[in-house]
């Protein structure tokens, strides 16, 4: 009789230790809350916020250079998110044996890579036109407005902006945007690296993507 209570109570202990080994699973999930969901969204919020700074900025002169409106930068970032948000519904599979999830987390983590690149780009374009406008000479001739950086200096380079009702946007508004898109930049830049680094670090496959529908409740997931 001993002998049967005991298997009975060892077959109790090792249902309840089935019962809970989906732990592990459970914290792999937790993880897929977080990225690469929450990165792909900073990613889209940054990439729109650039993008309309950039539009406010064409706004104000049709004659500003594409290097000063970066909305190129912006556009391509929204593009790296909504990457982020397609490999976030792909189901996860380990070791990557499926070529579309491994294509996938491949242009991500290059897009995000080149994210970074364009960033330091921008900011570098955006550091260099905020100091020049910030020592601009400016006066209003007709409609355009046109600025110099010594206004003493008869061979002094010149810059006409188009368009331009008052010179105080030049100097002031203009100014600003550049000044927010080295911030906003930076932002980028960061996250970008944060997401490139975690695709190289765990190799493209310890996080967790999706939902993973019909999985047995105690399969375990390990880092490779």
């Amino acid at each position: 009789m001993g002998q049967g209570q005991k298997g009975s109570s060892d077959k109790k202990e090792g249902k309840k230790k089935r019962d809970e080994s989906p732990a592990p699973e459970d914290g792999n999930k937790c993880r897929g809350c977080r990225f690469p969901l929450l990165v792909a969204l900073l990613q889209l919020l940054l990439g729109v916020a650039v993008t309309a700074v950039a539009f406010l900025m064409l706004a104000i002169s049709p004659s500003l250079l594409t290097r000063e409106t970066p909305h190129w930068a912006g556009i391509i970032l929204c593009l790296v998110s909504i990457l982020g948000f397609i490999l976030y519904c792909i189901t996860y599979v380990p070791d990557e044996r499926t070529s579309m999830q491994f294509i996938f987390k491949l242009l991500y983590f290059v897009l995000c890579t080149i994210g970074l690149v364009i960033s330091v780009l921008v900011m570098a374009f955006a550091g260099h036109h905020y100091s020049q406008t910030n020592s601009f000479t400016c006066e209003q001739v007709g409609e355009d407005c046109v600025c110099k950086l010594d206004q003493d200096d008869p061979i002094a380079r010149t810059f006409t902006y188009e368009g331009v009702g008052d010179c105080e946007v030049i100097t002031g508004t203009l100014t600003l945007y550049f000044l927010i898109q080295i911030i906003l930049n930076l932002a980028q830049a960061l996250v970008c690296a944060v997401g490139a680094f975690i695709m190289w670090k765990h190799r493209y496959q310890v996080f967790f993507a999706g939902l993973q529908i019909g999985s047995p409740s105690t399969q375990n997931w390990q880092k490779v």
